[in-house]
Formats: structure tokens, sequence, C-alpha cells
């Protein structure tokens, strides 16, 4: 889909006589031999300026000149002469003589190459002598080119033979193979005698040469491969009519060869083991048609083997080949070219006069219509000689070769240019391109209407004017020929941006990407290619600082996505979100890349133009939550006009369905926003809410609508937790309108729903015909639910509410009903089964006597479960005082046990029974007040209470104790004295720990501590770059000396 545009141009005037041409690259100079009257001047065209090198006098009989090479490194040219004169010239001598005649053949020489190492020089004689030669010119190999050359090739024929011999039965045509030739070549040689040079090529790793010669013998051409050490190492099959050009593609592949027939002319290629591998037609018809021959004189590829220069005796023809076809790309009027040995797409150009030297710059380029919406209809048109290929990417995807519209011109075609026929489309709003082809001697201008399935119309044709543009021939009489247009179609809106040979992207002269293969400019992104095999999208800005470039995390960031190792860009249609790019095999793939959907969406929400953004989440797979995210609240104010634009109610329920609580504008689709519009990271990527505030606005909006029903169940299903009841109960408002679609509208609720959920629901609304409606459109088997349905069909209402409330578990429903039956036994039954005494409680709490009943199961149900101090509360409020103590004990709530069993009241020794288990209790939990205070009030045991007062350390209350019997005896006091010594002995053994815990602990604790502000890096193990950059949340850092966790004292 590339064209080749001349990018860069310059000639220079410098005399006349030139023979050859080389170039330098060390200096990307022009070096060229000139015979100026009988001498030989050789020159240098650099920087625009002419420096002559050296001058000899020429050779006294007729010659030519073979090749001329020159070596950046030593500052040294070879020029090889046919009559056998290899002559070295020295720009720069240093105790060598300037021009030397190194060596000379008697014979003459018939071709010479040097390999691309430019370490060794091979020449074959006019002898039939083939001569291997070092850089320093010493003689490595000569070999001898036979006829015996010819027994190495072991080609099979697979032909049918002669004609004669064939046999040719009834259909025998239909069945032959059409993999085997009718006839197979013998080698005959082209009709005309002007085709019987030797051509020498060498593989674009120097490691084989192919020589193309006539072998007399055989009369017919042969190509020889050597290897480079001078073995033959295959022979090419014969074929018929092969002529002198050969060249070697430097990938290695091929070779590239000319095959002359009397009506037609093609290049064929052959593989290195001398087998045939396709070819392809010439197209020179203008003079062959007149009856002029035309002479082929050289193939030569450029070094990335993307073109094949041909060379006429008065033009040469650029082809490229893509998806197995070649294009005719340019045809310039000149005789020779040089391709540069770096640079792919740069050389220089002898005219016919042979005074001048033009070197031209020539990029691939991708010619189509300007990207901006509305009318990017991706229009490109596709050089192929004197056929325009023009393809509407936006109408059709046609895979080149071929194409939606081809047009036939008359001459073959340089340029071509495509623009928007109108000055002020958007008013018109035809979608008209004009096509500008340039000829070698005219333009001619096409109009394409994309409103039309019509190929293009020529609307007139132009002489050139503009001598800029054009390059001197002398066989046309000086007349004009033009290169370029010169200007880029696909980027004359991207000014801003620059692509450099290095695949460095520019903006505004400064460094934006490395690697970069390909670009576009579409109003909103700048699209581009990389090395590593990524398309990536970039928000265009006015500075360099505000372009972010993506990273290379296609995975995670929608910004970049992998593509086809080698694939460029062609052109880009925003209004349908696509992108088109060509393989490198030639083939086209369509795609829609995310960053560019998500755009064209988030145009189309700010435009209110919902359908087009439905639609367009729709086909591309993007969320459709974007359509509420992007701009929240102006899509809830404007539900109506969503629901008005969409219409089609599948489409409604698709967007509710889809519904979801994360917002999507803050996670999943954040990074393809501009810096400056995108939400910070610490903004949560929930709206809790969500989903039910948009259900509940669609269904506010449906509710003034002759909305469809199922829209409206859709709303409540879709809710967060669904309301199926809702949903339920617009069917049942369906059924009882009378309404044809209860049947649809129950297969749209189960299929948005879990059937068995439903069933449950519809169950739990006491609608046996609802529910019978949900269960045949589940799997269960109708000898399950039919009998059940039935049984609760023969049913009281408020019984059948109670067996469909307990049936589905909702317990609490279903005591209610067992009120309202009145049937008080069972009720008790069903609340003890269920442990539902609370809501009994609350139903009877106005019927003392019932509620009485209930809250004497409650009490014995918290007795049971433990749960002491409620059920004491119960019992106490029944009025059974011994239960209310025994559970207040067992609570230990002491004093509420003793209060309620003095109340009772108990008899003396059960008193003292329970105060006894209630001390014991209290010493039990170490709660020593209590248990002293029970013996001394309740027990009336002095020694006791003291005892257990000093041992909570209540000494005070102890002394207060012992002074209240009226007797203070020995005893009392060494009970006193005793908790005094042992508690004493508990303090000193603690602080004896303590100290012992700081003498350990409190030297280590300054020796860590000395350590951290020495070195805190170290002390934490994580010394990073010798301890320069320390970390301002140094002490955050986790460490193993921390006292956590360790006794008592630290």
């Amino acid at each position: 889909m590339r064209n080749l545009r001349c990018v860069q141009q310059s000639s220079s005037d410098s005399g006349a006589g030139i023979k050859a041409i080389s170039w330098d690259a060390s200096k990307d100079s022009v070096v060229y031999l000139r015979d100026a009257r009988d001498w030989l001047n050789l020159e240098r065209w650099v920087d625009d300026q002419l420096q002559q090198i050296a001058s000899w006098a020429a050779p006294q009989r007729p010659y030519e000149v073979l090749d001329l090479r020159y070596f950046g490194d030593t500052e040294t040219a070879c020029i090889i002469f046919d009559v056998g004169d290899i002559v070295v010239v020295r720009e720069n001598p240093i105790d060598e003589e300037k021009i030397e005649i190194v060596g000379s053949i008697d014979v003459g020489i018939s071709a010479a190459a040097w390999s691309p190492d430019e370490e060794l020089l091979v020449i074959t004689t006019k002898a039939n002598t083939l001569i291997y030669l070092t850089r320093d010119f010493e003689d490595l190999v000569s070999l001898e080119l036979a006829a015996r050359d010819l027994e190495l090739s072991d080609h099979v024929s697979v032909g049918w033979g002669k004609k004669e011999t064939q046999f040719k039965g009834k259909k025998a045509r239909a069945l032959r193979d059409p993999t085997v030739p009718e006839t197979v070549d013998d080698g005959r040689l082209a009709a005309s005698n002007e085709f019987h040079a030797t051509t020498i090529s060498w593989r674009g790793d120097g490691a084989y040469l192919a020589i193309n010669s006539i072998e007399d013998s055989a009369q017919r051409r042969v190509i020889r491969i050597y290897s480079r050490e001078g073995t033959l190492d295959s022979v090419s099959e014969p074929v018929n009519g092969l002529i002198g050009p050969l060249s070697w593609r430097p990938a290695g592949n091929l070779l590239a060869g000319v095959q002359l027939f009397e009506d037609k002319r093609q290049v064929v290629f052959f593989e290195r083991n001398g087998l045939r591998h396709g070819q392809f037609p010439l197209r020179v018809l203008d003079r062959a048609e007149d009856g002029v021959d035309v002479c082929i004189q050289a193939l030569q590829w450029n070094v990335d083997s993307t073109v094949l220069a041909i060379s006429y005796d008065d033009r040469v023809q650029l082809w490229t080949m893509g998806n197995y076809h070649w294009y005719l790309k340019q045809e310039i009027f000149v005789p020779s070219l040089k391709w540069h040995p770096e640079k792919p797409l740069t050389f220089a150009l002898i005219p016919g006069s042979r005074d001048k030297i033009r070197r031209l710059q020539y990029t691939f380029d991708v010619c189509s219509a300007p990207i901006s919406p509305p009318l990017d209809y991706g229009v490109v048109a596709v050089i192929d000689g004197k056929i325009l290929k023009v393809t509407p990417f936006r109408q059709a995807n046609i895979p080149p070769p071929m194409a939606l519209f081809e047009i036939n011109m008359a001459a073959n075609a340089n340029d071509v240019l495509v623009a928007l026929a109108n000055s002020k489309p958007e008013e018109s709003g035809q979608p008209l391109f004009e096509i500008k082809v340039l000829h070698p001697e005219r333009t001619s201008t096409y109009i394409l209407d994309c409103s039309k399935t019509e190929p293009p119309v020529q609307v007139h044709e132009d002489r050139l004017l503009n001598e800029s543009q054009r390059i001197s021939t002398s066989e046309k009489s000086e007349s004009e020929w033009p290169v370029s247009f010169g200007i880029s179609s696909t980027q004359a809106d991207a000014e801003e941006f620059t692509l450099v040979e290095n695949g460095s992207l520019l903006f505004k002269g400064r460094l934006l990407a490395r690697g970069c293969t390909s670009y576009l400019v579409t109003p909103s992104h700048l699209i581009f290619t990389t090395s590593q095999h990524l398309l990536k999208f970039v928000h265009l800005a006015s500075s360099l600082e505000e372009l972010e470039v993506p990273p290379d995390t296609p995975e995670s960031d929608e910004r970049c996505r992998s593509i086809e190792r080698g694939a460029k860009l062609v052109t880009a249609m925003p209004s349908i979100f696509a992108v088109v790019l060509q393989m490198p095999r030639g083939n086209l793939e369509t795609i829609y890349p995310r960053a560019l959907v998500l755009a064209g969406i988030r145009q189309s929400i700010a435009e209110k133009n919902y359908k087009k953004a439905f639609f367009a989440c729709r086909n591309q797979r993007v969320d459709m939550n974007i359509l509420h995210d992007h701009q929240p609240d102006q899509f809830i104010a404007n539900v109506g006009t969503f629901i008005d634009q969409i219409r089609k109610t599948q489409h409604i329920d698709l967007f509710l369905s889809s519904l979801k609580e994360e917002d999507v504008s803050r996670t999943m689709y954040r990074e393809t926003l501009r810096a400056d519009e995108r939400p910070d990271n610490d903004i949560a990527g929930v709206s809790a809410g969500k989903v039910n505030k948009i259900c509940n606005a669609f269904l506010e909006a449906l509710l003034g609508r002759r909305a469809n029903v199922k829209n409206m169940i859709t709303a409540q299903v879709c809710k967060n937790p669904p309301d199926l009841d809702a949903g339920l109960l617009e069917i049942v408002r369906l059924r009882e309108k009378g309404g044809d679609q209860v049947d649809e509208t129950v297969e749209h609720i189960c299929f948005l729903a879990d059937v068995n959920r439903l069933y449950e629901n519809a169950l739990g609304l006491y609608d046996l015909r609802l529910t019978l409606l949900i269960a045949q459109q589940s799997q269960k088997d109708p000898r399950e639910y039919l009998p059940f349905l039935q049984n609760l069909q023969r049913m009281d209402p408020l019984r059948r509410q109670f067996s469909i409330d307990d049936n589905l578990g909702r317990f609490k429903k279903a005591l209610r009903h067992l009120c309202d039956l009145g049937a008080f036994e069972e009720l008790k039954l069903y609340t003890s089964k269920h442990s539902l005494y609370k809501e009994a409680l609350d139903f009877y709490r106005y019927d003392e006597e019932k509620f009485a009943s209930i809250m004497q199961l409650y009490a014995d149900h918290l007795k049971d479960t433990s749960r002491f101090k409620e059920a004491a509360t119960s019992f106490h409020y029944l009025n059974d005082m011994t239960q209310a103590s025994e559970c207040y004990r067992l609570a230990n709530q002491w004093q509420e046990s003793l209060s309620i069993a003095s109340l009772i009241p108990l008899p003396s020794d059960q008193l003292q029974s329970l105060a006894t288990t209630s001390a014991q209790s209290a010493i039990e939990t170490k709660d020593f007040r209590a248990a002293a205070t029970i013996f001394l009030d309740y027990l009336h045991d002095i020694p006791s209470a003291a005892r257990y007062f000093c041992k909570g350390y209540l000494f005070t209350e102890a002394f207060r104790t012992i002074t209240l019997s009226s007797q203070i005896d020995l005893k009392l006091t060494s009970i006193f004295d005793s908790g005094l010594t042992e508690n004493m002995a508990s303090i000193t053994d603690l602080l004896a720990d303590c100290k012992a815990q700081l003498q350990a602990q409190v030297p280590r604790i300054q020796e860590l501590r000395a350590k951290k502000k020495e070195d805190p890096l170290a002390f934490f193990e994580g010394d990073v770059n010798e301890g320069k950059d320390i970390p301002d949340d140094v002490s955050l850092a986790a460490t193993d000396v921390s006292t956590m966790g360790g006794s008592l004292f630290t």
C-alpha cells in the first residue's frame, strides 16, 4: 500500500563524459570518473561542491569502465577497464604512487565485482577464466569457465516432452496436472545479439557469487554459483531467452535475471541451487509498440532488498513486491542508476547526456486522504505502473494487489495525491475526493464520490510547468520529467511530527520516541508503531512534556496494543474507530483499538448521542458502564433521552444487565483519558449504590412511557440485590390487565434470574398461578411441584400462607400466620422448635396469660442454653424466686442470688449452704472482696473474712473486720500479721525481678540505640549504595530487635 515518494533531490553539472560513479559512504559523497578530451578525471561531488581527486591520460584504444569502487577507509579508488587494466588511485598517498596500474590482463576483462565486505575482487576474462584477487590484488584462485561445469547440474525434467510425442485424448487438457509445465526450456539464447554480456553478482553476506555468461559449446546462457573459496556450488537450469543482467538479492534468497521473448520481457528468479522460483512481466510498451527495441541494461537491488531497479537504455524503473505481486512504482527517464551502499532509498542518476549527476532520496509513503472526521473514508491510492488502485477502506477492505477501483491511465504514474475536493466539506457534506496523479509529462485529476459505488472520473489533464519537479534528459530534447509532488499526503496535517531514518519520532525537533516504524496523526491522537511490534496511542498536546507515551505494557494499558511483527500503519478512520495495518508480506488487517473506540464513545457521550455510543460499546465489546461512568450526572438527567434513542427493548435490557458497581472510568479505562482529565489513583473505583440509582432512574422514566414491561422487569431484577418480588409483581399486573405477553415476560425474567429463586419468591407472594408459570420454566419435575401446589390450593388462606412460609424457611412470617389462626398450642411448639420467643412475646404482649406462658418457655430455653443472667431475669419476672436465685448464682451474681434467697425466704441451713457455695465461687474467680463479704455478712466467719481481705490487699478492711469482734484475740492478730508478711514478700520478689530485668536489658538497649544512630541502614539490614540514600521513612522499617512479645518487664 506504500508508494515511492521523492523527498529530496539535488544535481551537479559535473561536465560531459561521465563513465562511472561510485559512493563514498564515509563522506556520503559521489565519486565519478569522467573522460575529458582523452584525459580521465576522478572527481568527487560532496555538499554541492566538485573536487578533483586525480587526472591521467585515457587509454588509446576504445574502452569501457566495468567497475568503479571507492574505499573510504583507505581513501582509494579502484577502476577496472574492459581492456584489462586495473587502476588504483590514492587520494592522499603516503610513500606510494597516486595513480598506479596494479595489473593488466592482456585478453581483456568481461566482468568484475567486489565482494560486499570489499575484501575480494572477482574478475572474469574474455578467455572464459575466473580470477579471485585480494584487496592487495594478490591472486587467490584461477578457474576456467568450462562446459564440464554443466555436468554439476542434476535437475530432473518433469515436462511432457515434445508436442509431437504427446498423446492428448478426449478431455485430456482438463485432466492435465496444472503444476506440470507443458514444455521444458532447453536454454536457447535470445534472438538479439546485444545481450551477450557477462555479469557477476555477490550475495549480501559475501559467501557466494553468481556469474551469468554464455556457454558457447552448449549455446545457452548459464548462471554459475561459486562459493567464496572458489568452489562451484551449482549451475542454473536451462532457461530460454535468458540475457545478461543479473542481481543477487542482498537478503540472499533469490537471484533476479531477465528473460526475453519476442512479445514480452519478464524478470525471472532463481534459487541458489539454480532452480527457477517465479517471475513477473515487465511493462515497457510505448517503444515496443512503435517497433523500437527496448534494451535492458542492468538489474540492481537496493541494500535492504525492498526495491529492484531495472535499467533500460533510456529509463529506470523501480519495482517493489507486496503480497506476491510486483508493483511498478517509479519510471525515471535516465539510463543509469547507482544505489547508495548504506541508505536503502537513496541513489545517484546519470542522464543520457553524461554531463550531470543527480542524487535522489525516496521514502515509502502511504497516499491517503485526510483522516479528520466525518469524511475519514480511508481513501488510499496505490501506484502500479499505468494502473492506479484506489480503495476507500470505510466502504470495503480489499486486500492487495486487488482494489475496489482500478484506474487505467495513459502513462505510468510517479506520484499521487488524494485530497478533499470541497474547500468546506463540513458545509457540503458530500464525500468528494480529488485524486491528482503525476505522470512523466503531465498531471491528471480524478474525482471520487464515496457516496456512490462508481469508480473515479477523470476531470482534466494539465502539462507540467513547475521546473523544480523535473529531471532533464538528452534523449527527449532536454524535456523535463517529474519526480514527485514534493509533499507527503498522509502527513500534510502533521508537520509537527517527524520520523527520521534511525526510527526516532520527533515532535517539533525534539525526541518523543525511539524505534518508531510508522505513524499517523488523527484529530485527537498520535498513532505509531514500534520495532517492538506494538501499536501506541498518544493524546495530542501542545508541548512535548504533555505528550504521554504509554509504556510497553499491552496487557494492562489500553493505549498500547500488540501487533504482528513488522506491521505498519496504512490509514486510520476515527469515525468508525478503525486502523488499517499492512503486514510485511503485504496483506491488510483492520483493527479497532480500544483507545480510538473509547475516544469516539466519550465524544458521542459529550454530544448526548447515546445511540452511537451504545452501539460502539456493543460492537467493540466495551463495558457499557462507561455510558454512565464517563459523565454520571448528565446520564441520570438524560435517561429519557437514552431510552428514546435506543428504543429497542433488547438493547435497553442489554445495557441494564451489564451494570455493575465498579466505576470503569476510574479502573479499566482510566489510562485512555488525557492526563489532565484522568481521576486520581486514590479515588475508589467502586460507586456504592450506582446500580440501584440507575435502575430507579430507568423505572421512573419508563413509567411515563408506553414502555415494554420487559424493560421494567429488567430494571427491577438488575438491582443490587435483585428486587425479584417487584419484577414478579409486574407480571401479575400484566396478567390482571389481560396482556398476551405473560408467557414471554415469564421467560424473560427466568432468563435474567435464577429460576429456583424466582420459584421461591413467586411462592412467597402466595400467587399459585404465578408460581406454576415459573415452575414450568424450570427444570423441576412436575411430579414434585404439582402435588405440593395442589395441596396448597385446597388449604384455607391463612393455613396456606403458613405452609408456604414454613416451606420457604420464613419462620417469623409463618409464626404470624399461626397467631392469626389462633392455634396457640401449635404456636408454642413452633416457637420452641425455631427459637422464635421474642417474636411470640411481641405478638402476645397484651395477653398476660399467653405472654406468661411464652415467657416460661423462653426462661427455660435461656437456662438450657446457659444464658443464666437473662434466665434469672425472666424467672424473676415470673416470680419464680427459687429458679431466679439459682440462675443468679450460676451467673456469678451473688448479691442478687442471696438477696432473692432471703426474700423467699429459704431455711437457715439452705441459706448457709448457698452462701458457702457463692463464697467458694468468688474465691475461684479471685474476687477476694466478694468472698470476704459473704463470709462476714452471711456466714459470720470473721477469721475467714479477715484472711480473704488480706489476700485482696484490703488491709484496712481486714483491720476493720477484726475490730468488729468483741474480743480481739491472738488468732485474729496473727491472721492480720501473716497476711502482711505474705504480701510484703510477694511485692519484694516482684521488685527483685524488675531490677534483674533492667540490669540485663538496659545496657543492650543503649548499645543498639548507639548502633542505630551511627549507621541506620546497616542497623535495619538495608545498606543500599553504601548509605548514600537514606530513606526518610527509616523509622518505619521492620526490625528484629523489637521488644514486642517479650516479658512483662520489657
